[in-house]
């Protein structure tokens, strides 16, 4: 029911720090846990970051951890995935995704049941 549509990728420096945006439809995304996932150019999609319906709560994959952070915005109907010090090995195409999970939010967990998927956006990073 609900869809994404992610935007904010491009080409980018290392130790660059851009921001990730996913807007999302609907009256209901406040229900929805919502995360980030990404695919590196010939390797398969990986989970990054993932934040409970009210915000209160996150998890990050160990690769980003300290350098990334998620964040949303219900009442705009949006979720951001802030990226600092880039590096080469974070260029991928990152998707946004979301799960009706209750208050459960641990999305790595859950990549092959969640409920909708954005097309993605790709983020290259130059050295």
């Amino acid at each position: 029911q609900v869809q994404l549509v992610e935007s904010g990728g491009g080409l980018v420096q290392a130790g660059g720090s851009p921001r990730l945006s996913c807007a999302a439809s609907g009256r209901t995304f406040s229900t929805y846990s919502m995360g980030w996932f990404r695919q590196p150019p010939g390797k398969e999609r990986e989970f990054v970051a993932a934040i409970s319906r009210s915000g209160g709560s996150t998890y990050y994959a160990d690769s980003v951890k300290g350098r990334f952070t998620i964040s949303r915005d219900n009442a705009k109907n949006a979720v951001y995935l802030q990226m600092n010090s880039l590096k080469p090995e974070d260029t991928a195409v990152y998707y946004c995704a979301a799960g009706r999970f209750g208050d459960y939010y641990r999305l790595d967990l859950k990549i092959n049941a969640l409920d909708a998927w954005g097309q993605g956006t790709l983020v290259t990073v130059s050295s």
